[in-house]
């Protein structure tokens, strides 16, 4: 009960997470693309990957719309960037519960991924 509790709680969360519905775009062109396996696993990655650099670039925009320079658009960038961060977590996150990989081999795969989306 305390699992599936834990389950909805993150589900709640990563619901909230606006990027998430970046992730949930690859994933419907992954499907109408009718990926399998590597080749969906390789599309999903360089989607996600061009969502984030997306993010970056959008970063940049706010911080040039907001006329920022120096010091305070160097600690705008790194907190926006570090903000959007948590969606390739989400991302990580859902692929281990699609997995069924729980404990050390579900926090073991969730570190590599996120490790590996950065």
């Amino acid at each position: 009960m305390k699992l599936l509790f834990t389950a909805l709680a993150f589900a709640l969360a990563v619901a909230a997470t606006p990027s998430w519905a970046k992730n949930d775009a690859c994933e419907a062109q992954a499907a109408e693309k009718k990926l399998a396996g590597a080749a969906k696993t390789s599309f999903l990655k360089k989607c996600e990957a061009d969502a984030a650099a997306a993010g970056s670039t959008s970063c940049e925009a706010q911080a040039t719309e907001k006329k920022l320079a120096g010091a305070a658009k160097t600690s705008f960038l790194k907190k926006c960037e570090s903000d959007a961060a948590p969606a390739g977590s989400a991302a990580c996150e859902a692929q281990a519960t699609e997995k069924k990989l729980a404990g050390a081999a579900r926090t073991s795969f969730v570190k590599k991924c996120v490790a590996d989306a950065k």
